[in-house]
């Protein structure tokens, strides 16, 4: 029920936090860039939309644009419409014409934008901020309008109007269109896009749809083409000249406006950020997408960010207690599964934050790794802690390979071999000495056992006064545990020889030990409480090689007839037969001593 409790408040707190993350904005930009990768692709557009361009070859031919008269725009339109059978179908101008300019040329582009009764003229709303009372409360508007400019009244009258105002998002990216502006109250002017859109499809007899909008009345375009790809490079010039078969333009929307850097009328779109676009080529994708009725909803941050904590905090939650590999897997499956849902719905009509799945996903891997990280780092450290009091630095080496599980509290069965050292006489040698004596007798008799022990790869499992317990074949399987225990048993009687004689040369003492080897079945595991807990085996193993061990005399090795017959043609045993019996065995059982091998 803890680990439940502990696994459900770490997805709690990881997804919250991954989830917090994307509403913070700070994922803004890198995810826009992506939804812009994946959503705004430019695809093949039919040929209805076409773009004239004030460009480099007009100023050079008419002068600089502002000091055009506005009779050139005239002749273009006359030029344009003067064959009804191959007139245009929408003509409109991306260009501001605010009051008069005091020449013949206001007269006679009013006369030509009436003769040809389908010009759209451009419009433009002043935005800033006000206050705004209501109640006891003062809010302000950030997006009032402030001031408008519209064709003067003589071409106004004659016309229809649009608005051209274009506003950036958040990162300087145009990826939405204004659909209407309020001047006051009671006046709504509709862009000249929407406008273009709406009377070319009256043309046709075609209906057409009014986007949906957000709250400052702007709505999502999907982009159809890049900069350039509504443009075939016709020069108003060309038109003016008469230069431009009217097939080309004939029952088409007719876009005419800058088409130079000069005039500063380009702006970045989502559909590439490497090049600015001209307005008047947003006007033509704002068209196509209004024409196509490929209107996007945009999915309200709210439920986006519930989804998002929903399944970050299923992934963490399977991925917790699984190995790195897998959980990559599973990340990646779902990091895929978010990108194709995305693009699922965006064909579908909604547009999403492409990067928020892929993105948490990947965060909570890094999480899942630094975890991992954190708690393989706990693990060898416990299993450090825990084992190389009582083992070679090698073991402990191999059991940080195969994983802990060994050092839950509990313990499994399995074969082990068991020695037992203990001094002989020690108890009337403490007796009988000066406590500092002993315990130099004590620590050197001591710090040999256990270099034996370890030397034969064996796990030392604790001191008890001069006797000391070691057993080989846990906490890992070891190949012959037998003949290492045994081994170390030979070590010891030799080392114990040796520290005799320097003891005797020192402080006027001897040493002397018995052993005592078993082999058998054995429980082995921590034994304990989860606060205290000893490594080490018990079972009837470990009380014959006690026995073993009690009953040898000093300078002897005894063992029982397992380890004789694991050990057969490999090391001499001569059997005691009825002369020792251990306590607590019954009749017959064997007790054998081993023939110490002479150094060569």
């Amino acid at each position: 029920m803890a680990d439940l409790r502990k696994k459900l408040i770490s997805s709690l707190v990881v997804s919250l936090s991954i989830t917090a993350l994307m509403a913070s904005g700070l994922m803004q930009r890198p995810g826009k860039w992506l939804d812009d990768r994946v959503f705004q692709t430019p695809r093949a557009v039919p040929g209805d939309i076409v773009i004239i361009g004030i460009d480099e070859k007009a100023i050079s031919e008419f002068g600089p644009y502002n000091t055009w008269d506005r009779s050139i725009m005239a002749s273009a339109i006359n030029e344009l419409s003067k064959d009804p059978e191959y007139a245009p179908a929408v003509i409109a101008i991306d260009t501001l014409y605010s009051g008069e300019s005091g020449s013949e040329g206001d007269k006679t582009l009013a006369e030509a934008a009436e003769n040809a009764g389908n010009v759209i003229t451009a419009s433009a709303a002043d935005f800033g901020t006000s206050a705004v009372f209501g109640g006891d409360r003062i809010t302000l508007d950030d997006y009032s309008v402030q001031g408008y400019e519209e064709p003067y009244r003589a071409l106004a009258d004659v016309t229809s109007r649009g608005h051209i105002n274009a506003m950036y998002d958040m990162d300087g990216v145009m990826r939405h269109a204004l659909l209407y502006v309020k001047p006051d109250e009671e006046t709504v002017v509709y862009s000249m896009a929407f406008t273009a859109a709406q009377m070319y499809s009256e043309s046709k007899g075609i209906p057409v749809e009014m986007p949906a909008v957000n709250e400052r009345g702007q709505f999502y375009v999907p982009y159809s083409s890049g900069p350039g790809g509504f443009y075939d490079g016709v020069s108003l010039a060309d038109i003016v000249n008469g230069e431009i078969p009217p097939e080309y333009y004939a029952g088409k929307i007719v876009l005419i406006g800058p088409y130079t850097a000069g005039l500063q009328d380009s702006y970045f779109t989502p559909v590439d950020r490497s090049i600015q676009m001209y307005g008047v080529e947003i006007q033509a994708n704002v068209i196509r997408s209004i024409l196509d009725g490929s209107f996007k909803t945009e999915a309200p941050d709210l439920l986006q960010l519930l989804y998002v904590f929903i399944i970050c905090f299923m992934i963490f939650y399977l991925c917790m207690d699984r190995k790195i590999l897998l959980s990559g897997i599973l990340c990646a499956a779902f990091a895929g599964a978010g990108l194709l849902a995305a693009v699922t719905l965006y064909e579908l009509g909604f547009v999403t934050h492409v990067l928020w799945i892929p993105a948490g996903v990947l965060l909570e891997f890094m999480v899942l790794i630094i975890l991992r990280y954190m708690r393989t780092l706990s693990e060898r450290q416990k299993v450090t802690r825990t084992f190389e009091r009582y083992v070679a630095p090698g073991i402990v080496n191999e059991i940080l390979k195969e994983g802990t599980d060994s050092l839950e509290l509990g313990g499994k069965l399995c074969d082990i071999a068991v020695l037992f050292v203990d001094i002989r006489g020690f108890t009337s040698m403490s007796e009988r000495m000066a406590p500092e004596k002993v315990v130099l007798i004590l620590n050197r008799y001591l710090a040999m056992t256990s270099e034996a022990v370890e030397k034969n790869g064996g796990t030392l499992d604790k001191f008890v006064g001069d006797a000391a317990m070691a057993f080989w074949g846990a906490p890992l399987p070891q190949e012959d545990p037998v003949f290492k225990a045994v081994q170390t048993a030979v070590d010891i009687i030799k080392g114990a020889g040796e520290l005799s004689r320097k003891l005797k040369e020192e402080i006027d003492e001897e040493l002397n030990v018995g052993v005592g080897v078993h082999f058998g079945p054995a429980v082995v595991g921590n034994m304990g409480s989860e606060r205290h807990m000893d490594y080490t085996a018990i079972g009837d193993t470990v009380n014959t090689a006690a026995r073993l061990e009690s009953n040898a005399p000093a300078g002897n090795i005894y063992v029982s007839r397992a380890v004789a017959d694991e050990l057969k043609g490999r090391m001499e045993f001569v059997s005691l037969h009825d002369s020792v019996r251990l306590k607590g065995k019954a009749e017959g059982f064997e007790v054998l001593k081993l023939k110490i091998p002479e150094d060569k």
